[in-house]
């Protein structure tokens, strides 16, 4: 489970909730004039000083005169609903937000970076006819801690598994035997990778079990290249049962270390909406590259383990994200469409051209609407009421 920090998401797809992120959608403009009307992002003053909501579609113009960054979102004042958001608005910034309002109740919600609590500017009613981007009912930690719940215990039954699997790699090689061992070594190494979504929880065991050679200046050989890979290594590249005992016996141990620890250690549940996308995103990165492949040739049957912890954490979240996410049947069917083009393969390398890009490209479109889950279940930060 080698790990990259994941991008804010941009869009919601198949759905109409719109995230302006710092870097992404917009880009941070010099501060407004005076003269140009724009809607007030800082807590003292904000959904002030704007020009009118109307029917249709729009671009809002947002500063920041305030002196942190804001988050700002529309919303329904009567749910909570969200209709678009930007995040981390800067001091002395504008930032644009493009959208297509209906008639309804409207009013800009600001959250600033410390200690202020959340502000609900003024309400807005428009009026006529024509349809307009639909809002998102915000979830809260609270909503997701039965998620988290049920997210810790799919873990805990998995290291189980993996202290079996992993127990049965260490006989092997204690034994001698090699063609058992690499026999063994792929399904606990899968065992390992199933847990993808958790591995913000294992904190430094995850480097010991499943860590690569990124930073180690000895490479393969270095002393701090441990774990799965570090096995895998030496099955596959001819190395003695004698001299990889050490190292199995090290990997077993921190694998049952690991299954000690993790009843003390908490899944955070604002965690839990980003890992739907950033599991996939490592596989597409090192997985689907073939750059985590020590020698085993198993790196797709390793993306079909990311895949199923995948497909296990949007189940867990499949409550939430039901009756506000219009595109999760496309995420379903895209997950289906990997799985097949996954299914009876192991090595990248033996994949035809087309057969590789009809793959990353099923996978990228499969990320973007997992994107959309890390924008829809992000935990925020409500006031208790609207402004008049």
């Amino acid at each position: 489970m080698t790990k990259v920090s994941m991008r804010a998401p941009a869009v919601v797809a198949g759905a109409a909730l719109l995230l302006v992120a710092a870097g992404d959608l917009a880009r941070p403009a010099p501060r407004a004039s005076s003269a140009a009307p724009a809607i007030e992002a800082g807590a003292s003053g904000c959904g002030t000083g704007r020009p009118p909501l109307r029917l249709g579609p729009q671009a809002l113009p947002m500063r920041n005169d305030g002196d942190t960054a804001a988050d700002v979102t529309l919303i329904d004042p009567a749910t909570g609903g969200v209709y678009a958001e930007a995040e981390g608005v800067g001091p002395g910034t504008t930032r644009t937000l493009r959208i297509t309002l209906g008639p309804g109740a409207y009013a800009f919600h600001c959250v600033q970076d410390g200690p202020g609590d959340p502000v609900t500017g003024p309400v807005t009613r428009i009026t006529g006819s024509g349809r307009g981007a639909a809002a998102i009912v915000p979830v809260s930690e609270n909503d997701l801690y039965a998620p988290t719940r049920s997210y810790q215990a799919y873990v805990a039954a998995g290291l189980d598994r993996l202290v079996e699997r992993t127990d049965a790699l260490r006989s092997a090689v204690d034994d001698g035997d090699l063609d058992a061992a690499r026999a063994a070594w792929t399904p606990a190494h899968l065992a390992y990778e199933r847990l993808g979504a958790a591995y913000g929880t294992f904190g430094d065991f995850d480097g010991s079990i499943d860590g690569r050679t990124e930073g180690l200046p000895g490479g393969v050989h270095d002393p701090g290249f441990t774990g799965f890979h570090r096995v895998e290594y030496g099955l596959w590249h001819g190395e003695s049962a004698s001299s990889l005992a050490r190292v199995t016996d090290r990997l077993a141990r921190d694998v049952r270390a690991l299954r000690s620890d993790f009843p003390n250690e908490r899944i955070d549940p604002a965690d839990l909406p980003l890992r739907a996308h950033e599991i996939l995103e490592n596989t597409l990165q090192f997985q689907l590259t073939g750059e985590a492949d020590q020698g085993s040739g198993t790196t797709l049957r390793t993306s079909e383990a990311n895949l199923e912890g995948t497909r296990e954490l949007v189940d867990v979240l499949r409550p939430l994200l039901r009756p506000r996410y219009p595109g999760l049947a496309g995420v379903d069917a895209g997950m289906d469409r990997m799985a097949a083009l996954l299914r009876g393969r192991s090595s990248v390398d033996r994949l035809s051209q087309a057969d590789r890009e009809r793959l990353n490209g099923t996978v990228g479109e499969l990320l973007e609407r997992l994107a959309s889950i890390a924008t829809i279940c992000a935990p925020r930060r409500r006031s208790q009421g609207s402004g008049g």
